[in-house]
């Protein structure tokens, strides 16, 4: 019997585990009325720190906002860095992930990922004059940013150059500054808004050689299909009544808060 009773409470123990691991984080939200969202806080246009006012703004910060009022609850804010993103929403101490992150096939065997919400793709600041083609940059020392798929793409692009990782891009742009690194590579909307700001933006260029597309999705915990879906069908809603393209325009246009970019023909659709 006393052996009976411990197999019985490890079967209890073990049922608790199984779920807490299929946990409903879209039932949970709603039960605690906020949802926790993790972004970057130091990449301008999609997820920065207002000077005036000292809060977090940006297009990824508005698309959070859009869900939780969707959903009826209070939006929070954690901020994260690009090596940072994934682990924090395993942990639980997220409930979604909106922070400037590629869609991969590696990646999504750890988080899935929601519709497609913005689409660049990855290319290179140097010194105006230096690079020409891809060719130009074998064998150099490329800056970026650690733990994103901007690492990895410019490896496989560039086999002989030594890729160095920084903590952010700013870093990463201050070493192409002072002659540390030969260019530096991320996609192409950080790249358009670190020359955007940089005083000396005159001395750098961008040149036309892209190395991959960048999808931007919400990342959300492996499993959790009803705030998948849920996030997906506001995405859509968003696309189809212009809100998406407003704040797209409200960041990015020609009168745009933060940079110009062209978004082109892209619309938020039902993608992989």
């Amino acid at each position: 019997m006393k052996k009976l009773g411990i197999l019985l409470l490890a079967l209890v123990f073990a049922a608790g585990l199984g779920g807490t691991a299929m946990a409903d984080t879209l039932a949970a939200v709603k039960a605690k009325g906020v949802m926790v969202f993790g972004v970057r806080d130091s990449i301008h246009g999609f997820g920065f720190i207002d000077e005036k006012t000292r809060e977090l703004i940006g297009y990824d910060v508005d698309f959070c906002n859009a869900i939780a009022r969707k959903l009826g609850v209070k939006a929070e804010f954690k901020p994260l860095t690009g090596a940072t993103r994934i682990p924090q929403l395993l942990a639980g101490n997220i409930d979604l992930v909106a922070a400037t992150m590629t869609k991969t096939a590696e990646r999504a065997k750890q988080v899935d990922f929601s519709y497609t919400y913005f689409l660049t793709g990855q290319k290179f600041i140097t010194r105006k004059g230096t690079v020409r083609t891809l060719a130009d940059l074998e064998g150099k020392k490329i800056g970026t940013a650690k733990g994103t798929t901007s690492e990895q793409n410019a490896k496989k692009a560039l086999p002989t150059a030594t890729i160095q990782a920084f903590d952010e891009h700013a870093p990463s742009f201050l070493a192409l500054q002072q002659g540390k690194v030969f260019a530096i590579t991320t996609d192409e909307s950080i790249l358009a808004n670190i020359l955007s700001k940089a005083p000396d933006k005159d001395k750098y260029e961008i040149p036309d050689i892209r190395i991959s597309d960048e999808p931007y999705g919400l990342g959300m915990r492996k499993g959790d299909t009803n705030l998948v879906n849920f996030v997906n069908a506001t995405l859509l809603e968003m696309e189809k009544s212009g809100e998406a393209r407003k704040i797209f325009d409200k960041w990015f246009g020609p009168n745009g808060l933060a940079f110009q970019m062209n978004r082109g023909n892209f619309k938020i659709v039902a993608d992989k």
